[in-house]
């Protein structure tokens, strides 16, 4: 892998042959490492066509050096925030601990693992899954005061945190990302889907995109990254960094 934005002179002759130079796992932490403040942080991947999935998933355009940046990122994060949609489609499990990352989460003052937070209006998920049997740190539930009262029972009884952020059925973005934040959950990811991106992104809550562009071409009607209604006026977001391995881009973008 090589870094092809920025460049300075120090970077370039420290990446210069690094083409064919797998990065460590330190490395890749410190290019992605989080700000001292609040922070949201997006981590998607897209076809050159635009989709976000194919095949009803997103593994099918990603990498295997795609995946270790969606390990590092989950391993930097105090909490990784999904929508229930994409729990169910992918199959979600529980973040485990990383003993590569132990000593730099215990320095951060962070558990072993982050804690998974998935956004529900109506809480109609498997509470019987790995997600909410086997976590090492108990996973979080955002849904609106209307969420009905038998679907809560069963999500405490299954050891999840039930968190209301929202007073009708569904949550708001920055009230959900406030109480998460009230809770010492600062260094936040979101990794989708892309419903999810979209009411984030419509808040203006977002201040990070991680994006891989995937050197394939899909075509069909896929999702893109982020859906929903358009924003009246788009917002622009600056280029911070881009990583290159094998025709696939690592970009990430900050608000401008």
């Amino acid at each position: 892998m090589r870094r092809l934005f920025p460049v300075t002179d120090e970077t370039s002759a420290a990446h210069a042959p690094a083409r064919d130079r797998e990065w460590s796992l330190d490395e890749l932490a410190e290019a992605y490492a989080y700000p001292e403040r609040p922070w949201l942080r997006a981590n998607m991947v897209s076809s050159l066509d635009g989709a976000a999935q194919h095949d009803g998933r997103s593994e099918p355009i990603s990498s295997a050096t795609d995946m270790r940046i969606f390990g590092t990122l989950r391993a930097l994060a105090d909490v990784v925030i999904v929508g229930a949609e994409t729990v169910r489609r992918e199959g979600y499990r529980p973040a485990r601990a990383r003993e590569a990352f132990a000593a730099r989460r215990a320095a951060a003052g962070q558990g072993p693992a982050p804690a998974i937070a998935v956004v529900s209006a109506s809480l109609e998920l498997d509470f019987a899954a790995p997600l909410f049997t086997g976590p090492l740190v108990p996973t979080l539930l955002l849904t609106g005061a209307a969420a009905p009262a038998d679907r809560v029972r069963a999500a405490e009884a299954a050891g999840a945190e039930v968190i209301v952020a929202g007073d009708g059925p569904g949550v708001e973005p920055v009230r959900a990302l406030r109480a998460l934040a009230a809770r010492g959950l600062t260094r936040q990811l979101t990794e989708g889907g892309p419903r999810l991106l979209g009411q984030l992104v419509a808040a203006g809550a977002l201040d990070e995109l991680c994006l891989t562009v995937s050197p394939l071409l899909t075509a069909g009607n896929a999702q893109r990254i982020a859906g929903g209604p358009s924003l009246v006026v788009p917002e622009r977001f600056a280029l911070a960094s881009v990583l290159e391995e094998e025709g696939f881009l690592f970009t990430r973008y900050r608000r401008a």
